[in-house]
């Protein structure tokens, strides 16, 4: 079975342009599919819809959450629809597969204040805090992925115009605008920070580490959870939290949700829907703290 993995994520990464994170989390999936075969002795042409569901109780018996049995089963499908279209299997099992119910979680923001801290928190007198400090800032001005911001380049942004271009889930090209705090922060690591840092590798992204190479995505998570530690703030802070709170006080001040949906690159305005739901939640906190008969 690992072959036909293999075949896939070759296919599904050369044919389809795949972004590299999906094939990961593709290898993921599938790896935990192929030990249940082989633990099972069980062969691809043999298995029937039975097998599939047998293989997502034991994901949920294992403690997995509902939303990553969905991925994981939306992993299958994909794989035995190729499976199917290189003559490997006979019949597409997996698509008659009913995908579990999942609840959408309302996702941890933080205010406005709680963010000024978090930003705040970088120290603004030597190079990682000048680095880090633009890395926050830009990613909470443009509700940028972690990946999204580990892989921009210099020329990707516009410092005369104030906007940004990245390149989100499959490779999609959006235009992001940001704001003057944003600007100035970015002004500064250019100015004192990152051109010492690129004079030996001459790299061309836009976030780089002390030797000079591209920051990854890995480096920006244990950035942020550094200063998350240095704050006060009683929530859980992860990169996607920004993104979180830059949709969300988008929303607050009155921005268009077909403008949001652009801005955070969604394909489906279902997926930015959410932050509505945010909205109304903070909104009956609201209400059931001040009106008198709540």
């Amino acid at each position: 079975m690992e072959k036909y993995i293999d075949q896939f994520l070759c296919f599904m990464e050369a044919e389809r342009g795949v972004s590299r994170n999906t094939i990961l989390s593709y290898k993921r999936d599938l790896k935990k599919f192929s030990t249940y075969a082989k633990k099972n002795k069980k062969d691809l042409s043999k298995f029937k819809r039975e097998d599939i569901i047998e293989f997502l109780l034991t994901l949920k018996d294992s403690g997995l959450k509902t939303v990553s049995i969905a991925r994981n089963l939306a992993a299958l499908k994909t794989f035995w629809r190729f499976l199917i279209e290189e003559g490997i299997v006979e019949k597409d099992i997996a698509r008659i597969v009913e995908t579990p119910k999942t609840w959408k979680t309302i996702p941890d923001v933080l205010s406005v204040r709680e963010v000024e801290i978090l930003l705040d928190a970088p120290p603004s007198g030597d190079w990682t805090g000048i680095r880090d400090r633009a890395i926050l800032e830009l990613m909470y001005a443009a509700g940028l992925r972690v990946s999204e911001a580990a892989d921009l380049k210099v020329v990707d942004v516009n410092l005369n115009l104030n906007f940004v271009k990245c390149y989100g889930k499959g490779g999609k090209e959006r235009i992001v605008p940001f704001g003057g705090h944003a600007k100035k922060a970015i002004k500064k690591y250019l100015q004192r920070t990152r051109d010492k840092l690129s004079e030996k590798t001459k790299d061309e992204h836009l976030f780089l580490s002390r030797l000079g190479r591209k920051i990854s995505r890995q480096s920006i998570w244990k950035i942020i959870q550094k200063y998350a530690r240095l704050t006060d703030i009683d929530k859980k802070i992860s990169p996607h939290i920004l993104r979180h709170s830059f949709a969300t006080h988008l929303l607050e001040g009155g921005a268009e949700l077909v403008a949001l949906q652009e801005m955070l690159g969604h394909a489906d305005i279902s997926t930015t829907q959410i932050y509505t739901h945010v909205n109304k939640e903070k909104l009956q906190k609201i209400h059931q703290k001040f009106h008198p008969r709540a």
